[in-house]
């Protein structure tokens, strides 16, 4: 008898003028954890929607063996009957409804011809327990944080007696903790025999978890590494992906050229009516040109709060102390004023706060600065779509044409609209959120070097991570928040990740 659970062979998937996977082979051993990586656009996704009934069976070529028997999904029921859960990044719960009535939505416990509410609930109790979720059944969805949500979602496919679990990008959104507790749930699932497949971008949660990798690149299968022969490395994952060796992923400036403070805080603090409390207390920072500045910190360390105030405080947190920019006292009451003094932020929310996702590239490039477009107060069409072209040239923003729906892109292209819109109105200072947040590794090296030529073009950065690397390999300087607070500062010479999280823990 096969130990594989899962094989997919020779399967190719076509779209009109794209073809998505050509002769893919993927092989899933019973109760094992096999991650599914590479960049955006390599056919991780598709192969999933083509393995979940998504696709039906008949709209690509090769075949399906799950349990050692050829498969025939007509739709997503199908494969969820044989014992197939899949999980999207996009979690599809209903926010109104509670945690018992989403786990068992579409799969209700039943009294003849009744829902047999008191063994749902029962029942739901029961799968909270199985992923170590310490909620009530009666909760509300929307009263959950997402990790919480995430558990519900797992919980959910449990309860349909599932033998094969996918996740795609389970840990995107979630925080460290949150992440830590769903990679020991995946490891729980597998020791009770439980099989995932599981699709990231975070490589060294691949390296901690995975006991095979599959890297796939423009639709094709380029190798399946194994743990236990010591081949899921960062280096050859990353060579395999990208068909490259990239020697350093932070591409390194061999030229500083960093000047005089173009923004300075003293005594800097804001007050969120709403809480109660201070987000930001006492902040004494400063920014030079040419330089990118970390700010490193755990989640609720203040680090968003600290951006926001600057840019033109549209949270209307009450504040205290002194900005200078450019050695002149400002008062920025409002994101345009923010904008006229040179300053920008782009968002961790690409999707949510960042981008217009149902208009085109050009309409987001130029809807930050709709002036630099207009003439005599009329837009100037024939002008956006010249400032598009532009920044989706220098960007290196992959599209099919500047009428591509943002909303279509890969992350990494999101990203890069998104800097582009804010560039176009001409920052002096640039605040990056979370700048590759859900991207590949790929285009975080693209991310990088964008940053690294602004840089050497006189701009200064400050840039919010919470990827310890990212912060070392960028950074000029440290500054370390925790609770609202700056507990620490460092040159980069200094800094390490030990005393960063020693900082950060305080």
């Amino acid at each position: 008898m096969s130990s594989y659970i899962l094989e997919m062979k020779d399967i190719s998937k076509e779209f009109p003028g794209v073809k998505a996977l050509t002769n893919v082979n993927f092989k899933v051993e019973k109760g094992e954890i096999h991650c599914l990586i590479g960049e955006n656009g390599a056919g991780k996704s598709t192969l999933m929607k083509v393995l979940s009934g998504v696709y039906p069976h008949g709209t690509y070529s090769g075949d399906i063996l799950f349990e050692g028997q050829v498969q025939k999904f007509n739709e997503i029921n199908d494969s969820v009957k044989a014992g197939i859960g899949i999980i999207y990044q996009e979690l599809a719960l209903f926010p109104d409804l509670t945690v018992y009535e989403n786990i068992f939505a579409g799969n209700e416990v039943s009294k003849g011809p009744l829902v047999d509410w008191n063994q749902t609930i029962v029942q739901a109790t029961s799968m909270l327990k199985k992923v170590k979720l310490h909620v009530a059944p009666e909760t509300l969805i929307k009263d959950l944080g997402v990790g919480k949500q995430q558990l519900v979602e797992i919980a959910k496919a449990l309860s349909k007696d599932v033998k094969l679990l996918i996740l795609d990008e389970p840990t995107a959104a979630l925080n460290e903790d949150d992440s830590e507790n769903l990679l020991d749930l995946l490891k729980e699932l597998k020791s009770q025999g439980i099989s995932c497949i599981m699709i990231s971008h975070k490589l060294k949660e691949v390296i901690s978890i995975a006991d095979k990798a599959t890297v796939l690149r423009d639709g094709k299968t380029i190798c399946t590494l194994e743990a236990e022969k010591g081949e899921i490395t960062e280096s050859v994952i990353i060579k395999n992906m990208v068909g490259r060796d990239i020697e350093d992923i932070y591409p390194k400036r061999p030229d500083k050229n960093i000047g005089d403070a173009v923004l300075k805080l003293d005594n800097w603090s804001a007050y969120d009516a709403q809480l109660g409390r201070h987000v930001v207390e006492n902040v004494n920072l400063e920014v030079k040109k040419g330089e990118i500045v970390g700010i490193a910190g755990l989640m609720g360390s203040g680090r968003t709060e600290l951006a926001l105030s600057i840019f033109g405080n549209p949270k209307k947190y009450k504040l205290q102390g002194n900005m200078h920019i450019h050695g002149a006292p400002k008062a920025l009451k409002h994101t345009s004023e923010a904008i006229k003094a040179g300053i920008a932020y782009v968002t961790e929310d690409r999707k949510g706060d960042g981008l217009f996702l149902l208009q085109d590239i050009k309409s987001n490039v130029s809807a930050a600065h709709l002036k630099g477009i207009s003439t005599k107060g009329v837009l100037n069409l024939n002008e956006e779509v010249k400032v598009g072209t532009e920044y989706k040239n220098s960007l290196y923003i992959k599209a099919s044409s500047l009428e591509q729906i943002v909303g279509k892109l890969s992350g990494g292209n999101q990203q890069k609209v998104s800097l582009g819109k804010w560039l176009f109105t001409g920052p002096k200072i640039l605040i990056l959120d979370e700048p590759t947040r859900g991207i590949d590794v790929g285009a975080k090296f693209e991310i990088y070097s964008i940053m690294n030529q602004l840089i050497n073009e006189g701009m200064s950065i400050i840039m919010i991570s919470s990827e310890l690397g990212e912060i070392l390999g960028m950074s000029d300087r440290i500054y370390v928040m925790a609770e609202g607070k700056v507990k620490g500062e460092m040159a980069i010479e200094e800094a390490t990740q030990e005393n960063i999280m020693e900082l950060a823990t305080q």
